[in-house]
């Protein structure tokens, strides 16, 4: 064994037959000699313990076929299978489509900087960030993946909360009398239905008509891909078994109806948050179940979050919320406020 030497590109090339004469060779470049020939006595000690082992053999899949084995046996299973399989492809041309064994999280730290200079938010890049974390951890239960996951010690963005806008009862009032107004048959009675039990606009638009009985609206095609049911009053039972009477389409209780709401909504002249266009509704419910004295742990089972974490957002609203310090205060102990 002569040691490394240096190629034309400054790298330097370790070069060993760990077998002996005779034996399979074994070259590896790196970007330092101290590298290399920690590799080569690396290699020589795995040799003189177990003499049938070799190195791993490199890997020269691109980043895009592993995509391409995730989306085959796991993604292809998934609700938004088809849209992550084509955002995660976009994110592999755009990093240069890099072979698997040299992809690392300095490869992604480059393209998420590049990515946020070109106006990307950080809450997007996080959830690029964990669709091909999901990747190579879905990869690696499936055995197609043996090394480690590049992205695993890569932190995400920590992102600021952002305040959850709610209507008051007048602007519920005002927004219900302008959706009144609209040509559209269900885009009222579809807001009054999320606004009743808390339901994602998608949940109420797609709503059959054997989803509803017995008191109880059940939720099917959810977020989260669980089902849960929503106690209604009888009068909003009877009210949209009567529409799907009159305007019901095939088993569904209601037609597209998102634009209608948009108009709604303009004319009732509400301002709302970026982002926060139907879902206004879902924090409407549950901002007024806390504020009414609902029960924390029974808002996340009608909201259908996996985690309590997200319902504790609600949770300040709450007339009992954090009440002891008003008088728990050192200032209420002294008598001075």
């Amino acid at each position: 064994m002569t040691g490394p030497k240096q190629l034309v590109s400054g790298k330097w090339q370790a070069d060993i037959q760990p077998g002996g004469r005779g034996g399979k060779r074994v070259r590896k470049s790196f970007k330092t000699k101290a590298e290399a020939l920690a590799w080569e006595r690396h290699v020589q000690a795995k040799v003189q313990a177990v003499p049938e082992w070799s190195p791993p053999k490199k890997d020269a899949r691109l980043l895009s076929k592993l995509v391409e084995l995730w989306f085959t046996h796991h993604g292809s299973g998934l609700r938004s299978g088809n849209d992550t399989n084509k955002r995660l492809l976009a994110m592999c041309a755009a990093m240069g489509n890099p072979r698997a064994e040299t992809f690392t999280v300095d490869v992604f730290a480059e393209y998420r900087t590049k990515r946020l200079a070109a106006g990307i938010t950080q809450n997007n890049m996080n959830r690029e960030q964990s669709y091909l974390r999901a990747v190579f951890n879905e990869l690696s239960r499936l055995g197609h993946w043996k090394g480690e996951n590049p992205l695993k010690k890569l932190r995400a963005f920590k992102i600021q909360e952002r305040e959850l806008s709610y209507l008051t009862g007048a602007q519920i009032t005002d927004l219900l009398a302008a959706l009144r107004l609209s040509q559209n048959k269900h885009v009222t009675l579809a807001s009054k239905v999320c606004l009743a039990t808390g339901a994602r606009w998608g949940e109420s638009e797609s709503l059959r008509a054997t989803q509803v009985r017995n008191g109880i609206i059940q939720f099917v095609q959810t977020k989260s891909s669980k089902t849960r049911a929503v106690p209604i009053t009888p009068a909003l039972e009877k009210e949209l078994l009567q529409h799907y009477k009159d305007h019901g389409e095939g088993e569904r209780l209601f037609s597209t109806a998102q634009s209608a709401f948009r108009e709604g909504v303009d004319r009732a002249k509400l301002v709302l948050p970026k982002g926060q266009l139907t879902h206004v509704l879902r924090h409407t419910f549950a901002s007024h179940f806390m504020i009414n004295g609902g029960n924390i742990l029974a808002l996340q089972k009608v909201l259908g979050h996996q985690s309590l974490t997200m319902t504790m957002r609600y949770a300040h609203l709450s007339p009992e919320h954090l009440q002891e310090t008003r008088h728990l205060n050192p200032l209420a102990s002294l008598g001075i406020a």
